[in-house]
């Protein structure tokens, strides 16, 4: 497995308590984002480094960079039909893309547009954008926010293939981890280091709220 690990609770203390992170594993290159599928697209993805198949290129796709929101969605992998738990390592210019042409899921006046300039955008964008409450390993609510991405159309189809460094299937390693989370012995609890996120472009930084630490 091409993931950097480290303890929960080291890394507990470095994390920001609240505010609006990008959570993520990352380097120059490349940042890991999460997803979850039955074992048929799971497979299929793993086999051949790229979604094909079973996998619908026609539907929004959801990813996540933030490995516990990941956790908490498909509940470590034990969800029917989120069997299949996929690490993509996927390029950054790529996520950049994406981001830059996202749109929020929901409106507030807070962006800074008028509500039919937000629906005008929704209808031209393939990207949606969505804050949500991060969570612990027990599924808990934390007042820090997550971020998850939707893409579709030709966002869909370009990161299905050409946007991919490596997919890896670590839905053993998540049920591993799983044990010490049931029996309640965090101090054992081994995720991917991840740290807050940030765009060299400082408009799509404060497009997305991002804090600075």
């Amino acid at each position: 497995m091409k993931i950097e690990l480290k303890r929960y609770n080291e890394q507990l203390n470095e994390w920001p308590k609240s505010g609006y992170h990008i959570m993520a594993q990352y380097d120059d290159e490349k940042i890991i984002v999460y997803q979850s599928y039955r074992k048929e697209i799971g497979d299929f993805a793993v086999k051949n480094q790229f979604f094909g198949g079973a996998f619908s290129l026609d539907r929004m796709t959801w990813i996540k960079p933030n490995f516990l929101w990941m956790m908490y969605r498909n509940g470590w992998g034990t969800k029917e039909g989120q069997e299949v738990v996929l690490a993509i390592h996927l390029k950054r210019d790529a996520f950049e893309k994406y981001l830059e042409n996202a749109v929020y899921s929901s409106y507030s006046s807070d962006l800074g547009i008028s509500n039919e300039e937000w629906q005008s955008q929704v209808k031209s964008s393939s990207v949606r954008l969505q804050w949500d409450p991060d969570h612990d390993p027990y599924g808990g609510k934390l007042e820090r926010r997550a971020i998850q991405i939707g893409l579709r159309n030709e966002f869909t189809r370009s990161f299905a293939k050409e946007d991919i460094v490596l997919i890896e299937d670590i839905s053993n390693y998540v049920a591993e981890q799983y044990q010490f989370v049931q029996k309640r012995e965090l101090e054992n609890l081994n995720i991917p280091a991840e740290k807050p996120f940030l765009f060299k472009n400082e408009e799509l930084n404060k497009k997305l709220k991002l804090d600075k630490l």
